[in-house]
């Protein structure tokens, strides 16, 4: 007895609803309007991508980072993580904090100062300033070896003046509240000697004397010292090492609290100064070793330094290089010097900046240092300098994404609730805290943040190039690593990997609802996960996929029958056998761990692999993945076709390629397809009726023969446009008679496999009949073999192709076929070819050794016997040599619908109409309305090529004939545009493990549309988006059994949960579903079962969609599309009625992801079609990393190491504010370090400067020539929120003025009152002592 759930009345109440018919003359009411709509990007999590840039805030505890794309990051505590963009998008040089004030400066590549405010929650840009005479153009800079304006900057503490070093060797000063350039100038040559011949280089280092603020140090990278007076406006001292080599260059300085100075040079020497003598009063080098002539080492630069201090008494200098040039394995440090012990902490990766935290922000003060922050290439490492050791504090950010090279991204917005928990619970786990790490707390924990209640959870699936794939909480606007699946696990490694990154994961698909995962790798394998939450110890099954490839591909390559494990010859069958005992495929470095026969291996806790399919052959990449608990089913699809694997009972239900589903499948021939260890090719099939005679006694010369694929699947299109040696053992001059024999077979097909071409689907057209009684006068056209017309055309033709010697070929052989056409339409009258007409004592024999060529090398045609022909056409037989052009149907199909134009084009009935115009599509339609969708940069190979780009299980009414009937389905989109289903029968419930499913194919398309197929998804009668059914999850180790409790729409859709009670003649003739199918161009909404087109719209006419989905916002459902335009497109379904157009993301801004970013285009001739290779080769891989879910949301792949999420909702961005951190918390800064009685008394201690006298309008006015200033954009924004909050404030005042006003007005009238009762009481008083005399008192 079926068990009752509340859930299973929910779904089959549901089921009966979209089970209603709808009139077509109900309109559906669509609730979404544009003003839901609004995009804006959220959040962007992920380490910085090529950084540049580091700077520190100690009173607000907040860190800045730069990169080399214009954006800057501030973090700070959990939560607290803000990122802004420079519009220019150039390179962060520089960043320095104002402490305290809730602003920055940076320095850009394009010489311009930027000042930023983040006192609100987003930081905004205010103003900038332009440096337009400040680069030396002579020379390149040695130390960045390329030109940047701006060297250097130096903000003093509590100072609005900031000092910027140039290239040209000068220091300017800027005031930061006016943005504006003060007339003091430091020029090089006033800062130089007399004497110096030559230029000093640029300024490498600014920073004032700590105890004397007019003193100025001024680092030159020629090797130059100077300290500036900038109340005398001269040099006071200037110091050299003296060497005159390249060494002596300087890199960095740094001063002492105490006003000792030290620098850092290129030959690794820390040089310490006194002011009083030009050379230095000590010289070290701490890592350099002193060889056989006792001279030190070389050893590479020093490139930042810092000196600090603690109250203790212990000095710290920290460096970064410095290391001997010969030193082996890494080089990347970070040297720590503590007196006489050298502390040197080794890096993963080259080191870009540091940055020493200290409590204390004053320079004459004892800094008490605690940790350093060391910002590296690929990661970011804070050090510990309080514990022993230096351990590092454990970083609590995001920033490992880049771990492994992200490869694909899957995102669910309003998944269920329980599966946090559940990874959390597995990760937890499997992550022991690892040792090393110091116990203190996270240093950077600036700002606040307070977590937002977020109704619904969303989690992100990120696939890797080492094969992991991890699991990630993007709730409420956080990113948190959940799990890690490796994928590593499931394989052992035998030998070297062929591919470069052979476990790279690029298709991921998840079920979230009975937590099954599948993953697609490189080679075209596909392992499918299932979660428990439980270690167990078990076998891994693996099926093998076999080869799906065209069988002229196969006959025409020397070594297909020995050499290829799909072969069907019987030599190869030991070959598989053996593959299959061991659990991998021949030639791959991959086995299968724990697969049968082995004992099993043990699984850890979470998603274990259940079951491993292993692709046979070259590599088959997956370009569509999806599965479907419900069914027990998952299918994948590729360039050559698309396999669907039996779940439950591990088996490959079918593998066909893609012109093969075209053509309609007899279902007895198609459970062939379903074999638990599939030894022949999955492209095979059987007549539907075999003859026991031919099955018993084999014709002997085809056992040395291929007999892999019928030649009803011989695609000639694809061959022709091709152009390549896969021919030439057809035409090619042949040197033995084997090899004649070998390409005069591929001409011929078996006599079995000319029973297989009768339709199914011709009974679900009531003209069916008529049309087989007509079929002999109206289609004859179309039954004749086109051998008898155009074989020696085509030799031609592709003889002509190979050799080069005109362009118009196919122009030619098209009127040339017409003219052969009419002439032979005129002349004869051709059969009946129907399979069922053909009799078994009549059909012919597969003829053997036929000659191709005569003796001068010339083609023959194969021959014919003109007697026969005659029989033919009286006794209605079919002449078994018959070479079958793709696609062509010889039984009448119904006509296929192409919603690429408003109006279907009437079809010519005749067979060279027909032909050339497949013919034409190749150069012309293919290439118009599809991208190739290979990284190949052969176009003639993949233009004609015709792949799977999109699949969908789905309960749909596919056939016209039986309105009533919801089939299980599996749509299929390709890359030419067309839309084919299979329909998918499913045994009952209790056989589901013991019976086969069975697959049929439609034969032909459904609808054809512009472009690739990008997205299907299915709405119901009223417009709802219908949920994919699926299979609750159960936790197997509670218990053993797989069977799961199903719902009523869950069930197996062979039995009657699919069937509506009859109805009436006009609720059968109304449509019950809707499919939206996107495309690259086009978008179209289908009814069904009637298959009319109800709704289109033409996305893009030139350009193209990158991606597209159809998402659920406000309990109404969108199409959601990225073009390549980098607009953002909306439309509201069913009507796709445009929503919103707007400017989103530019798509060179994704660039890094193609292949010609990764590897490099050094043709020069490739730059004409450079923005082509984006067009046509790397778009999959970015639609691989952008994702539309629902409630709006959506992420994209913003650099290799960072994920940025956006929305569309208004809604959503009205509260994004609440989500979001505050930056900027009101602190009270430090007090500066008390001076002594006497310091003070003997002029020691630190000395005030009036730099507004110095540096205000008594210096003069700077020259117009040297900088311009530019009035920030967010400027007028900021103004106007600052205006804001004054009105607030005074608002609040005046509030608070009235509350006192209403205290004072009630103490008032209390004292009124009360000095009232006292005037009463005297007057009383008063008269009772009125008349009495004195001596009465």
């Amino acid at each position: 007895m079926k068990k009752f759930t509340f859930k299973g009345v929910l779904d089959g109440f549901r089921s009966s609803v979209q089970a209603a018919p709808r009139g077509t003359e109900q309109e559906i009411q669509e609730t979404l309007r544009p003003d839901h709509f609004q995009i804006k990007k959220t959040f962007r999590h992920g380490f910085p991508f090529s950084p540049t840039a580091l700077a520190w805030d100690p009173v607000q505890k907040l860190l800045a980072v730069g990169d080399k794309g214009g954006n800057l990051r501030l973090l700070g505590g959990p939560g607290v993580d803000a990122h802004v963009r420079h519009e220019a998008g150039e390179a962060v040089l520089h960043v320095k904090f104002l402490i305290n004030e809730g602003a920055l400066v940076t320095a850009t590549a394009d010489d311009q100062l930027h000042l930023w405010t983040f006192r609100q929650k987003i930081a905004q840009r205010v103003q900038s300033l332009k440096f337009q005479r400040e680069r030396y153009y002579i020379k390149l800079s040695r130390q960045t070896k390329e030109l940047k304006g701006i060297t250097c900057l130096h903000l003093p503490l509590q100072s609005k003046w900031i000092h910027v070093g140039t290239e040209r060797g000068n220091v300017h000063v800027v005031n930061i509240e006016t943005f504006a350039l003060s007339g003091y100038v430091i020029n090089w040559n006033k800062a130089i000697e007399v004497t110096r011949p030559n230029h000093p280089g640029a300024v490498v280092d600014v920073s004032e004397n700590p105890l004397d603020a007019s003193k100025l140090v001024i680092a030159y990278e020629s090797g130059l010292v100077v300290v500036w007076d900038l109340r005398a406006r001269a040099a006071e001292w200037r110091g050299s090492l003296g060497t005159s080599g390249p060494g002596e260059a300087v890199r960095a300085a740094a001063w002492q609290h105490d006003a000792k100075l030290m620098t850092a040079h290129a030959d690794g020497a820390l040089a310490t100064w006194s002011m009083r003598s030009p050379r230095p009063t000590s010289l070290s080098y701490p890592h350099a070793k002193a060889n056989k002539d006792g001279k030190p080492e070389p050893c590479k630069p020093i490139l930042r330094l810092e000196w600090k201090t603690s109250r203790t008494g212990e000095s710290l200098v920290i460096f970064s290089g410095g290391l001997p040039t010969d030193k082996a394995g890494r080089t990347h440090s970070i040297t720590v010097l503590n007196g006489k012990s050298t502390t040197v902490l080794e890096m993963e990766h080259s080191v870009v900046d540091f940055v020493t935290l200290c409590e204390s922000p004053h320079a004459a003060d004892y800094q008490e240092p605690y940790a350093i922050v060391v910002l590296l290439q690929n990661d970011l490492v804070v050090i510990d300098l309080l514990t022993p050791g230096y351990p590092c504090f454990e970083n609590p950010y995001p920033m490992d994404i880049h771990e492994s090279p992200v490869t694909c991204c899957c995102y669910f917005a309003d998944c269920p609730s329980d599966l946090i928990p559940a990874f959390y619970s597995v990760g937890r786990q499997g992550n022991k805290k690892a040792a090393g790490f110091s116990e203190k707390l996270w240093p950077i924990n600036g700002g606040e943040w307070a977590p937002a209640s977020c109704s619904y959870s969303e989690i992100i699936l990120t696939g890797h190039a080492d094969g992991s794939v991890k699991f990630w909480d993007a709730s409420a606007g956080t990113l948190q690593i959940l799990y890690k699946l490796k994928c590593s696990k499931v394989f052992e490694r035998r030998g070297g990997y062929e591919e470069e990154s052979p476990l790279a994961v690029q298709q991921a698909a998840l079920c979230a609802e009975s937590r099954r995962l599948c993953v697609a790798l490189p080679h075209g394998h596909v392992v499918l996960f299932k979660f428990r939450k439980a270690e167990v110890h078990a076998e891994t099954h693996v099926v093998e996929v076999p080869v799906i490839t065209d069988a002229v591909e196969e006959e025409t390559s020397p070594e297909v029958e020995s050499g290829r494990s799909t072969s069907l010859g019987r030599g190869a069958e030991s070959v598989e056998g053996e593959g299959r005992r061991s659990g991998s495929w021949a030639g791959s470095a991959l086995r299968v761990r724990g697969c049968a026969g082995t004992g099993g291996a043990r699984r850890a806790p979470g998603f274990q692999a259940a079951l491993v399919a292993l692709q046979h052959g070259p590599p088959h990449p997956v370009t569509a993945l999806t599965l479907n608990s419900s069914y027990g089913l998952m299918a994948w699809g590729g360039e050559r076709g698309v396999v669907v694997l039996d779940v439950w009972r591990r088996c490959v239900v079918a593998a066909l390629p893609a012109h093969a589903l075209y053509l309609p499948h007899p279902e007895a021939p198609l459970a062939r397809h379903e074999r638990r260890s599939p030894e022949l090719d999955q492209l095979e099939e059987s007549p539907a009726s075999p003859e026991p005679a031919e099955e018993a006694l084999p014709d002997p010369k085809l056992d040395t023969r291929r007999k892999s694929t019928p030649w009803k699947n011989f695609n000639l299109k694809r061959q022709i446009s091709k152009v390549d040696l896969k021919l030439k053992a057809a035409f090619g001059p042949q040197e033995n008679e084997e090899t004649i024999e070998k390409g005069n077979s591929q001409f011929y097909c078996e006599t079995a496999a000319t029973a297989e071409v009768a339709p199914e689907s011709t009974t679900d057209s009531p003209e069916a009949d008529d049309a087989g009684e007509r079929r002999p006068d109206d289609d004859k056209s179309q039954l004749s073999s086109p051998l008898r017309v155009c074989s020696d055309v085509f030799e031609r033709m592709h003889r002509e192709l190979q050799e080069k010697r005109a362009t118009d070929v196919y122009d030619r052989m098209h009127k040339e076929l017409q003219e052969r056409w009419q002439d032979k339409e005129r002349g004869e009258i051709t059969p009946d070819i129907s399979p069922s007409r053909i009799g078994d004592d009549e059909k012919a024999t597969r003829p053997d050794n036929l000659p191709l060529f005569d003796e001068d090398g010339k083609p023959l045609r194969p021959p014919r016997s003109k007697a026969k022909r005659k029989e033919d056409s009286t006794k209605d037989q079919r002449d078994q040599r018959l070479l079958s052009v793709p696609n062509i149907k010889y039984n009448k199909q119904e006509s296929v619908k192409d919603l690429r134009k408003k109006q279907a084009t009437q079809q010519s009935q005749s067979f060279a109409g027909n032909l050339m115009r497949r013919f034409s599509r190749v150069d012309k339609l293919d290439s118009s309305f599809s991208r190739s969708r290979s990284s190949s940069m052969s176009s003639l190979e993949n233009i004609s090529q015709e792949g799977i780009q999109c699949l969908a299980f789905a309960d749909s009414y596919t056939k016209r004939s039986d309105p009533t009937t919801l089939l299980p389905t599996l749509w299929i989109g390709t890359t030419l545009g067309s839309v084919l289903t299979m329909m998918i029968s499913l045994p009952e419930a209790d056989l589901r493990h013991t019976q086969p499913v069975v697959i049929s194919t439609s034969g032909g398309p459904i609808f054809r549309l512009k472009g690739s197929i990008l997205a299907m998804s299915f709405l119901d009668c009223n417009g709802a988006l219908i949920p994919y059914s699926y299979e609750s999850w159960k936790d197997d180790s509670k218990d053993g059994r797989e069977r799961r409790e199903r719902t009523p729409t869950k069930q197996s859709s062979s039995g009657s949960s699919h069937m509506s009670p009859p109805p009436s003649g006009a609720e059968a003739a109304a449509d019950r579903q809707f499919v939206v199918i996107a495309s690259e161009k086009q978008a179209r909404v289908v009814a069904l079962p009637s298959q009319n087109c109800v709704y289109r719209q033409q996305i893009v006419d030139t350009d193209f969609v990158v991606k597209s989905e159809i998402v659920s916002l406000k309990d109404s459902v969108c199409l959601v599309n990225y073009l390549s335009t980098g607009h953002l497109a909306a439309y509201s379904l069913p009507s796709l009625r445009p929503l919103v157009h707007t400017d989103f993301l530019p798509l060179s801004e994704l660039s890094f992801q193609t292949q010609s970013k990764q590897r490099g285009i050094v043709d020069p001739m490739l730059s004409i079609w450079g923005q082509q290779l984006i067009v046509n080769e790397d778009t999959d891989q970015i639609a691989k990393t952008f994702c539309f879910s629902n409630r709006g949301h959506g992420l994209y792949l913003a650099s290799p190491t960072e994920i940025q999420k956006f929305t569309i909702d208004a809604e959503f961005c009205q509260q994004l504010n609440e989500m979001i951190g505050e930056l900027f918390l009101p602190r009270d800064m430090p007090e500066p370090p008390k001076e002594s009685f006497f310091r003070g008394l003997f002029g020691g201690g630190s000395r005030p400067l009036d730099r507004e006298e110095l540096f205000g309008e008594s210096s003069g006015k700077p020259s117009r020539s040297v900088a311009k200033h530019i009035p920030g954009v967010e400027g007028a924004g900021q103004r106007v929120a600052a205006a804001t909050s004054e009105v607030a404030r005074a608002h609040q005042m005046v509030v608070e003025r009235g509350d006192k006003l209403s205290q004072l007005e009630d103490r008032a009238e209390r004292m009124h009152s009360q000095a009232s009762e006292f005037s009463s009481s005297a007057h009383q008083l008063m008269l009772k002592y009125k008349d009495k005399k004195w001596y009465q008192l």
